[in-house]
């Protein structure tokens, strides 16, 4: 799993916290063998005006959780600039809920950016 955030200073393992470019050059699109990966975004209102340790807080809750599905997280960006967390995914049913229920369990301020079929937007 590729795990970037957008912070020179953040705690962990530097090979896998670290400043990146652009998020449509570094997630990746497709497993090995051509299949999709799918993708979610959710927004922190005011993140980015929380003292630094505070953001060092959340941003350790975010890795737990995501380093419990490691099998299937090909990739995460959390960007205090914007307040947004992307994650990228191995395709396999339920697990998008499943991952936004445990993220928001541990960081509640956290809101899936999504479209809603019903609005017609």
């Amino acid at each position: 799993m590729q795990l970037a955030a957008r912070r020179n200073s953040l705690p962990g393992d530097a090979g896998q916290w670290g400043q990146g470019g652009p998020l449509w050059q570094r997630v990746p699109k497709r497993d090995a063998v051509g299949r999709p990966y799918i993708d979610f975004m959710m927004f922190a209102p005011r993140l980015n005006r929380r003292p630094p340790h505070e953001q060092e807080s959340v941003a350790l809750l975010v890795r737990g959780v995501l380093t419990r599905y490691d099998e299937c997280v090909v990739f995460a960006d959390l960007n205090f600039k914007i307040n947004v967390l992307w994650v990228s995914l191995k395709q396999r049913p339920g697990l998008l809920s499943e991952l936004v229920a445990a993220l928001r369990a541990k960081v509640p301020e956290f809101h899936l950016v999504a479209h809603n079929p019903h609005t017609g937007t």
